[in-house]
Parts: structure tokens; C-alpha cells; sequence
């Protein structure tokens, strides 16, 4: 059962409006939902408005946020709980420790950096929670596209690519987060049994 959602998105509001009607109304679905949501801790671009939607509709948010940021004071300070950390890394770990699912909306490198490491862990079997990519405007189309030639080319294995989840529509994607059934790989690819 999903109790926290963890969501990756950028600290810029993007290029168009339609990034942040999207995370505004994925941050008052959760609370909608009585979800919780965990992010980043930041105030600004979609990380600001996704948190205050799921704030202003009476959802607990909770940010995680390394020191030399707060210090720089960019963190939230509505937030229902800000947890503060030495470093990116125990940034990432808290997030996947506190949440049962991830969500990624636009963003940048760190959105795609956090996402992508918690897809790998998932890939590794360090957990089995379900990670999904939220396809606002089609900004996710040519990675997707290229996440499907890792399979082509033989780098990933098609068990893997099928178990990151996407959507354009939020109501959707929080469904298929929840009906998500992990996938157990036994063998990695190109590697024949002895």
C-alpha cells in the first residue's frame, strides 16, 4: 500500500506553464489522496509549486535537503517536516527510505540524476517500489525513446525498461504506481548459466 510518494522535478519552472499546472495539480492530488508527498525541500521552480498545492489542499509534505543548501536559503520553510543532511547522497537515500513510489516531472539533471539512480537501485534489488515518469507536453518523449534503444542495443534488459512506468495523465500514473507488481530478473544480461 503507498503511503508517501516521492516526487523529482526541477528547481526552475520551465519554459512553459503547462509544467506547473501539472505539478500543481499532482501536489493537491496526493493530498487528495492522503498521500504524503517527499521531495527535495526546495521553495523554488516546480519543487515550490508541486509542495505548496499539496500544502494549501492539507497534505503532509516532507523535504529533504542537504545543509549547504538551506544555508544558501533556498529550503521551504511551510514544509510539514525538513529533514537536513550532509549530502546529495543521504539526500537520496532519506527520499527512498521515506517513500513508497517516485514520480519524476520536468526538470533537469538532478531531477534525472535522482530519478535515474533510484531506477538503478531498483534494477540492482535494493528495493521494489515503482518509479514513473509523469510525460507533461511530452517532455520525457525522446528519453523514453532512448531508454527504448538501451533495450535495442542490449545494454538494458526489456524487463527493466517495461518497469519504469509513464504517464500523462497524474490520476493514471498514481493508479499504476499503486496496481505495480515489482519485476524479478534472475540473470543479468548477456550472461549465460554455468
Amino acid at each position: 500500500m503507498l503511503k508517501s510518494i516521492c516526487i523529482y522535478c526541477g528547481s526552475s519552472p520551465g519554459a512553459r506553464s503547462e509544467y506547473r499546472t501539472a505539478a500543481q495539480h499532482l501536489g493537491r492530488l496526493l493530498a487528495a489522496r492522503d498521500l504524503q508527498l517527499v521531495y527535495g525541500g526546495g521553495k523554488l521552480g516546480l519543487m515550490g509549486v508541486v509542495a505548496d498545492a499539496a500544502l494549501e489542499a492539507g497534505g503532509r509534505v516532507v523535504g529533504v535537503m542537504p545543509e549547504h543548501l538551506i544555508e544558501k536559503e533556498i529550503a521551504h520553510r511551510g514544509l510539514t517536516e525538513l529533514y537536513s543532511v550532509s549530502t546529495m547522497h543521504e539526500r537520496k537515500a532519506l527520499m527512498v527510505d521515506l517513500s513508497d513510489a517516485f514520480i519524476a516531472l520536468p526538470g533537469g539533471m538532478g531531477t534525472l540524476d535522482e530519478f535515474f539512480e533510484t531506477v538503478t537501485w531498483s534494477q540492482l534489488g535494493l528495493h521494489t517500489k515503482p518509479c514513473g515518469f509523469l510525460n507533461v507536453e511530452g517532455y520525457f518523449d525522446s528519453l523514453l525513446r532512448f531508454l527504448d534503444d538501451t533495450v535495442t542495443e542490449r545494454f538494458v534488459r526489456a524487463e527493466h525498461r517495461v518497469a519504469i512506468l509513464e504517464d500523462n495523465n497524474s490520476e493514471r500514473l498514481l493508479d499504476r504506481l499503486i496496481e505495480y507488481r515489482p519485476v524479478v530478473v534472475e540473470k543479468w544480461l548477456g550472461l549465460q548459466a554455468s
